[in-house]
Formats: C-alpha cells, sequence, structure tokens
C-alpha cells in the first residue's frame, strides 16, 4: 500500500469517527426528550442520507452528511422536534442534490416525512434569485409550505442558523448576501415563531460577518465589563432569593445579557456609545409553580413581593402574561431601581412560559391539553393572513417582500372594538389599518373613526387600550395616498389590490396611445423602447408611464422620436466623476504641495471574465468608476460593499443601509465584496448633530475646536436656540469615518455640549 492510499485510508477512518459520534450524540440528545422514542426510522434516515451524500464534502473540507445531522441536531436540541423533523432535517437535501425524488421518499419514510422534505427542496438555495419575480415566486413558496405545514419553516431556520455557524468558509460577497438574507427574512420570521434564541443567534452571527470590527468591539468591552456586571447582578438578586426562598417559591434567577447586535442597533438609533447603554443586563425568573391553572397568580405574587425590596418606574410594567404576544410569548416584565441607582428589567416567568420563549412554537405541542390551545390559535391568525397577502401579492417583488415583512415583527398594542372585543394590532398602526383587520368593506369606506369616544382622522395612531369605533360613507373610495399613512401588510395590500383595478383602466388607454404613436412613426412596441422612455420621463415602471400617458399627464412629441433614436443627449450637463459621488470634496494641500487626483471618468462595466469573487478596491485613482447612490453616504471607514444595477455598473453602499438590506436579501449574485484603499487624498462630506444648554459663545467655541485646533474645513452651520436650548447641524469636510469621529470626541469636550452624534 503506497503512502496516498493510506492517507486516504486514515482519512475514510477519521471522517467514519466523526460521522458516527455526531450521530451518536443526536441519538443521545432525542433520547433525553419527552417525545416517543422512534429510533429506528431515525437511524434509517441517516443511514439513507450517510449513503446518498457518500463522498461529497463542504466548502470546510468536511463530509457533507455532517451538515444534515447538524441541522437534525439543531431541531432535536434547540426546538425541541420529534422523530419526523428529526429524519426531513437528516434527508433534507437528498432530493436536490442526488438521484433520488420525492417519490422514493415516500415510498420508504412515508408521506409526512416526503412531504416536509418536497416543500424544503422547493426553497433551497436561498430564497431569492437574480430576478424579481423569481424571487417573488421562491418566496411565495416559503409562505405556502409554510402555511401547509409549519415543520417546513421551522427546518428551514435549522438549515439556516447552521449555515451561519459555518459561514467563514465561504467568500465574503456569499457572506454579505446571506448574512442579509438572514437578517431581513430568517429573524424576523424566528421572531414571529417565537423563537427567541435562534432569533438572537441569527442577528448576532449576521451582525458579526457584516460588521467584524463592530462586532469585536462590542464583544470585547462585553468581557470586560463582565466583573461589574456580575457583581451588580449578585447584589440585586441576593435580597430577592431571600424574599422568594421565605415565600416557599420553587426557583431560578438567570441573567440575561443583551445581544450583541442589540446593543449595536441601539448605539446606531440612539446615537449613544456603548458606555451610555444602560440595560445591557436584565434578570430573569424564573419559577416552578405547584399548579399550572395558577402561574399567572404566581407572577404577580412574585411581583408584588419585588416591590416591597425595589421601587419600580411606574410606565415600565408589561402585562405580557394576560396578554401573550403573538408568537405566544408570555412573561411579566416590571423596571425596578436598584440600589446603586441604575434601572434594571425583571422578568417574571413559569418555567413553561420560559420553554415556549426560547423554543417557540415547537415547546407549545408539549402543553396541548386544557385550555393551553390559544398560542396555537394566534399562529394560525397569522398564518391566515400571510395566506391573505398570497391570495393578492404585490406584483413588484420589493413591495411584495417589505409587506410580508411587516407582518414579521412581533410589537403589538391591543385595541378594543365597541363592543369590548380585544383585536392584537401591531405598533403604529392607524385607524385605517383598524378598519381593514376588521373587513375590507370597512376599510375602503372609512372616513374616520371615534377613538376613545372622541373623533380622529382614518391616519391617527392608535394606542394600546384604545376603544375604537370606524365611521364609514358609501360615498368614500380608496386613494393613493391612503399607502402612506398604514402600517399593517393587510392594509397596504388591500389598498394597492384596489388601487390598481382603478388603474387598469388608464394604463390600457395609455398603452394605445403609445402603439398608436409608434406605429405613426414606422416602430413596434418593444422592451428597450419602453425602458428607453421611461428613463427620458422618470417613471421606474412601465405601468406608471402607461398610466400618466392614459391620464394625459405627459405626451409624446419629437423629443421623444430623438430620445429612441438616439439624437438627443439624456444625460445631462456637468458629468464628470464627482457627478457619481456628490459628497466628495476636493484634493487635500500637502507639505505645501497640491496633489493632483486623477480619478477615472468612466464607468465600470460588468462583463464577461469579471471575478465576483475578488473585492472592488477604491482607490483615489478608482472612485470614479462607480456609483455612490444618495441613500446612505458611504466614506472612507465604512463597512461597504458593491452591487450590480440593471446597466452593470457597480453602486456602493453601506453594509448597514437599508436599500443595500433590501438588495442582499433580494439580488444576492449580484453583491460584491468592497474594500477602502484611500490615503487621505480627498474630502467627503460628514454632518454632525449638536444640542446642548445655549449660552454666550458656544458657536465661537464649537468653530474654534473644530477649524482651529483640528484644521477641518466648515462647510455649513445650522444653528437655533429655544428656550435655553439649542441645536444644531455642522457640514464638515473629513478624509475618512476616523476624523469624524475624532471631531465628535471633541465636540463632547465642550462645556454645556450635551449630545454630539453623526447624522450622514
Amino acid at each position: 500500500m503506497d503512502e496516498q492510499e493510506l492517507k486516504n485510508k486514515e482519512r475514510e477512518a477519521a471522517d467514519d469517527k466523526l460521522i458516527t459520534d455526531a450521530f451518536h450524540h443526536l441519538l443521545d440528545t432525542y433520547l433525553h426528550t419527552r417525545h416517543r422514542k422512534k429510533v429506528d426510522i431515525i437511524t434509517k434516515a441517516f443511514n439513507f442520507a450517510r449513503q446518498a451524500h457518500k463522498g461529497v464534502r463542504r466548502l470546510s473540507g468536511e463530509p457533507y452528511i455532517m451538515h444534515p445531522i447538524a441541522v437534525a441536531q439543531i431541531a432535536c436540541e434547540e426546538m425541541g422536534l420529534g422523530s419526523t423533523s428529526i429524519c426531513a432535517a437528516l434527508l433534507h437535501d437528498v432530493v436536490e442534490d442526488t438521484d433520488y425524488t420525492v417519490e422514493d421518499l415516500q415510498n420508504i419514510f412515508g408521506p409526512k416525512i416526503a412531504m416536509i422534505v418536497d416543500g424544503l427542496t422547493k426553497i433551497s438555495g436561498g430564497i431569492f434569485g437574480d430576478h424579481a419575480s423569481a424571487q417573488a415566486e421562491n418566496f411565495k413558496k416559503l409562505l405556502l409550505t409554510m402555511s401547509d405545514d409549519i415543520r417546513v419553516i421551522l427546518i428551514k431556520i435549522c438549515d439556516r442558523l447552521h449555515n451561519m455557524r459555518t459561514l467563514a468558509s465561504q467568500a465574503p460577497n456569499k457572506q454579505y448576501k446571506i448574512a442579509g438574507e438572514t437578517l431581513y427574512i430568517y429573524a424576523p420570521l424566528a421572531n414571529r415563531l417565537g423563537l427567541n434564541k435562534i432569533k438572537t443567534e441569527l442577528e448576532d452571527l449576521s451582525f458579526r460577518y457584516e460588521h467584524p470590527e463592530a462586532y469585536a468591539d462590542i464583544t470585547n468591552k462585553l468581557n470586560f465589563t463582565k466583573e461589574q456586571r456580575d457583581k451588580l447582578f449578585d447584589d440585586f438578586t441576593a435580597p430577592i432569593r431571600k424574599k422568594l426562598d421565605q415565600m416557599g417559591i420553587s426557583y431560578h434567577i438567570k441573567a440575561r445579557i443583551k445581544s450583541p447586535y442589540s446593543i449595536w442597533c441601539k448605539m446606531q438609533n440612539k446615537h449613544v456609545t456603548f458606555d451610555e447603554v444602560f440595560d445591557i443586563l436584565a434578570v430573569r425568573i424564573v419559577f416552578h409553580p405547584d399548579n399550572r391553572n395558577d402561574e399567572i397568580n404566581e407572577c404577580f405574587r412574585i411581583y408584588v413581593a419585588l416591590n416591597q425590596i425595589y421601587k419600580s418606574h411606574p410606565d415600565r410594567l408589561r402585562d405580557w402574561v394576560n396578554h401573550p404576544k403573538a408568537n405566544g410569548y408570555q412573561a411579566l416584565h416590571v423596571t425596578m431601581m436598584s440600589n446603586q441607582g441604575q434601572w434594571i428589567e425583571v422578568q417574571i416567568r413559569s418555567e413553561r412560559m420560559d420553554e415556549i420563549a426560547e423554543q417557540g412554537f415547537a415547546a407549545h405541542w408539549k402543553y396541548k391539553e386544557g385550555d393551553f390551545k390559544e398560542d396555537e390559535d394566534e399562529l394560525n391568525k397569522w398564518l391566515g393572513t400571510i395566506k391573505e397577502i398570497l391570495d393578492d401579492p404585490q406584483p413588484d417583488a420589493m413591495d411584495f417582500l417589505d409587506s410580508i415583512k411587516m407582518n414579521l415583527f412581533a410589537s403589538e398594542i391591543f385595541v378594543f372594538t365597541p363592543k369590548g372585543e380585544v383585536k392584537t394590532m401591531p405598533a403604529d398602526c392607524t385607524v385605517l389599518d383598524f378598519a381593514f383587520q376588521i373587513h375590507t368593506f370597512l376599510g375602503s369606506h372609512c372616513i374616520g373613526a371615534k377613538v376613545n369616544h372622541k373623533l380622529v382622522p382614518m391616519s391617527h395612531k392608535l394606542k394600546s387600550g384604545d376603544q375604537v369605533e370606524v365611521l364609514t360613507s358609501n360615498s368614500q373610495h380608496v386613494k393613493p395616498e391612503w399607502i402612506g399613512f398604514v402600517a399593517t401588510a393587510k392594509a397596504k395590500g388591500k389598498i394597492q389590490a384596489m388601487l390598481r383595478r382603478e388603474n387598469r383602466e388608464s394604463q390600457k388607454k395609455g398603452e394605445d396611445i403609445l402603439n398608436n404613436w409608434l406605429k405613426a412613426n414606422d416602430m413596434e412596441s418593444s422592451i428597450p423602447i419602453l425602458d428607453k422612455l421611461c428613463e427620458y420621463h422618470n417613471f421606474p415602471k412601465h405601468d406608471d408611464f402607461f398610466q400618466a400617458l392614459g391620464e394625459g399627464t405627459i405626451e409624446l412629441d419629437d423629443k421623444d422620436l430623438d430620445v429612441l433614436q438616439g439624437k438627443a443627449n439624456k444625460e445631462k450637463s456637468g458629468g464628470g466623476w464627482r457627478k457619481f459621488v456628490p459628497f466628495l470634496g476636493k484634493g487635500k494641500k500637502d507639505k505645501g504641495n497640491d496633489v493632483t487626483v486623477q480619478p477615472s471618468k468612466s464607468l465600470l462595466v460588468v462583463g464577461k471574465g469579471f471575478n465576483k469573487k475578488l473585492p472592488c478596491i477604491i482607490r483615489e485613482d478608482t472612485i470614479g468608476m462607480y456609483i455612490f447612490p444618495s441613500c446612505c453616504h458611504p466614506i472612507p471607514g465604512d463597512d461597504i460593499l458593491g452591487f450590480i444595477d440593471n446597466k452593470n455598473h457597480v453602486e456602493i453602499h453601506k453594509r448597514s443601509c437599508r436599500v443595500a438590506s433590501k438588495l442582499k436579501t433580494s439580488y444576492g449574485p449580484r453583491i460584491l465584496d468592497a474594500k477602502w484603499e484611500m490615503h487621505k487624498q480627498l474630502f467627503f462630506d460628514a454632518t454632525i448633530e449638536v444640542h446642548g444648554i445655549d449660552r454666550k459663545g458656544m458657536l465661537h467655541d464649537v468653530s474654534e475646536v473644530i477649524s482651529q485646533k483640528m484644521d477641518i474645513n466648515i462647510c455649513r452651520v445650522n444653528f437655533t436656540a429655544n428656550q435655553g436650548i439649542f441645536e444644531g447641524q455642522i457640514e464638515v469636510r473629513v478624509h475618512d469615518r476616523a476624523e469624524v469621529k475624532v471631531i465628535i470626541d471633541a465636540l463632547k469636550k465642550i462645556d454645556d455640549m450635551k449630545e454630539v452624534q453623526q447624522i450622514i
């Protein structure tokens, strides 16, 4: 036996041990659950999948079968699913990656497992394709299979979680695509299904790959502050433990630490530093009731006992016990003042509530008897809403995604009908949302409402506890501006569907006008012609162009003919590279000499031979090759990515940009890695917002810090003062993000300056 054969034998033996150990760990986990012990069918599924994937390896180099085993392990251990789901997880890639069919699986494992695997195969390879229509159709498949059997999406989430855990082996552009898709769709789905622990891990893993430096910085700071957090936790819980012991309650207390992603979001949204995030620590009390029917009373008994130790915040009591969230979450949240003068949130929940909060819908199956079917009904209501949206989907894939996503977030309020019925609605919903929630007729003829017996317009935002009586008129009809003040997918979908029906007549008329005009000029209608006319008249969609023609808001003339024949110059004057980077400044003087920067004046066109795996390097001489849209204003130092647009040009976005989030989700294969390689030779505009106590000389102090001490050019200043408080915006020219941070740190040291934040 030669050396190579020996190495192969050793590798096979190591692989066999790795696979066997992983499967035995899965079986051990399953045998410790409360499910019926169907070991035979799980072993049969494992052996079948192992044979089907034999010889295939993942990008990481490990045998492919390790992936299905890991997905099954997550389904069993972290979701608490049973043998059917474990078998489907083991077999989920067999139909897609091998010659076996769904019929083969049905014959060997039965219809249930085959149906789940079929659902998973239909939505494999990520939800979204290159094209918007493919993306919408694949997303529809996901939702349809989910409404047939919820286990399809549960296993899909397990699959995505393992892919995220092993994302390091992928190229950066693939990482951004998969992380973006995870953050945009899978994390909210996990949240909506009550999978809080998995939702948090999906968010943190996405954050880790999209913003590695920020992730590492927050993680390091969390580790650094652990000792003082532990002391705060021990000091705060010591009297609570003593009190609960005296009451004879069986319980355990654990610390809940805010996740790195949640901390980062708060830092971004509130424009605060890590040290200014005060709710990093929360305390969770999980008790074991003697009688499950008495657990709600027990929650309030503990709450009353806590109030004898600490003072509670009057406006921060959240009763999710009597009013569970739509994803089944139950707990009593109260914020209390510690002896160290810090507000700390305390979450009180039973063991059952805790298990459902962590494992979500899967845990409900353990508590089906008696009156504990309400949570499942909530889930069915949500699936019913999803089906309603599917019955009348948006023609535009991005709108369709947005309307579904509106339904994925479980931030709710409780609103009452005139008869006292409770309706669960999303936070920030309006009277019009409520009207459409009750009935489409009420929504389409709504003219306002009486909220708590006071007359309000249909755009009025509802609050928890409001009693709402919808007012209607038969003469009222749906209007386009209504879309601007609805917050639910159902209302938006219904309004758009009604508007589309009304617009079809105008569009048909516009189409006839165009066809007659083209015919008179010896041309025929085609997609390229429509694209040129839409671009010339500044319409994003063909239907909008047809409608404008039909309604007479635009007319076709000789200029349109010139555009189609290539005679007109469609580009506005004043071109050049800075047109695409409107927030860039001039070159810098260095050591008394002007630095001459000659950026490329022609845009990069992606064609054959372009390697999508290599990053786009943005330097002074290449910056003009890229388009910088106005949605997020990236400057050197920001985490960025590239996106190939419809004209094969490359746009540069911040990775955290809202537009980029949709692009990563919808057009993943067009995402590129991008990196800065700038050398402080160009200036970029950045806007800083300041707030503080108004006093004489404040503006002088601000300008002195920026212009005199730091030698930074101020382009524009806008300060206003009112009743002793001032606010202002300062536009500065900087080389990169690091300079912005230095300016902010310097401004914070000025007397009476209270808040400093960068807004662009």
